[in-house]
């Protein structure tokens, strides 16, 4: 193989077999369930990263159903998302995520820098109640509950806040383990087709885990809860700040 082809070839690891394939990639039945809690100011300022900024204490606990999606298959996922600013713009910033398939794991980390870890996240309707939960192996490290289509939710609100910007940190290391890409990435939801959101009462429980940490950002009161069913494309992510540069 010449290096003209390995450079044409090049897309993503390994080379004859890449783990992912190119997008886009397109999500169907995506589902959301999304709990907003106040957490410790303190322990929030430790996590995020400049030049991020943290207007209140909030963190977004969220599981996604992904049953048909391009490229990746059928999976779920588990984890925190912070609300923050960038130069004013309002966003998320993704700070921990958990799943069950090695694809998204992998392309997930390599294309858009999202922190991903294997484990075991779980997302399903028990009778009247959707039931969120994250293991580590053996270990139960989320539980969170929501009554089923209780209340319905508007549109509007919900879709500015999946139209809204997502923050990343980026990591790739060199080979002699120094970082070779710190950059701060942003990316967006795209081709959004609305199918329904609702709310109702709920609760969540974070455990302590040594290597899925999501009770350091402890939860000191749960604000509120949404069930959202939407199609989206998942957009290529930007470069905003490299930290290297």
């Amino acid at each position: 193989m010449s290096e003209d082809e390995v450079r044409r070839r090049a897309f993503a690891m390994p080379l004859t077999s890449p783990a992912f394939p190119p997008g886009p990639y397109r999500f169907v039945n995506r589902e959301f369930f999304i709990i907003t809690y106040r957490t410790d100011p303190a322990a929030l300022a430790a996590v995020v990263p400049a030049p991020l900024e943290i207007a209140e204490p909030i963190v977004k606990y969220e599981f996604i159903r992904m049953p048909d999606s391009s490229g990746f298959g059928d999976y779920t996922e588990s984890g925190q998302v912070i609300p923050v600013t960038y130069q004013g713009q309002k966003g998320g910033y993704v700070h921990a995520m958990y799943l069950d398939d090695g694809p998204p794991i992998l392309g997930g980390r390599e294309l858009w820098g999202f922190p991903k870890k294997l484990a075991s996240p779980r997302l399903a309707v028990e009778k009247e109640t959707l039931v969120g939960t994250l293991d580590c192996g053996s270990v139960r490290v989320v539980t969170a509950t929501m009554g089923y289509k209780c209340v319905e939710l508007d549109r509007d609100p919900v879709m500015a806040s999946l139209t809204a910007p997502n923050f990343l940190l980026k990591i790739i290391p060199h080979v002699d383990g120094t970082a070779r890409v710190c950059e701060l990435v942003r990316y967006y939801m795209q081709d959004i087709t609305f199918k329904g959101a609702w709310t109702g009462p709920a609760d969540i429980e974070l455990f302590r885990h040594a290597l899925a940490p999501v009770a350091q950002l402890p939860v000191l009161e749960v604000l509120g809860a949404s069930h959202i069913l939407c199609d989206l494309t998942l957009g290529l992510g930007e470069v905003v700040h490299d930290y290297l540069a």
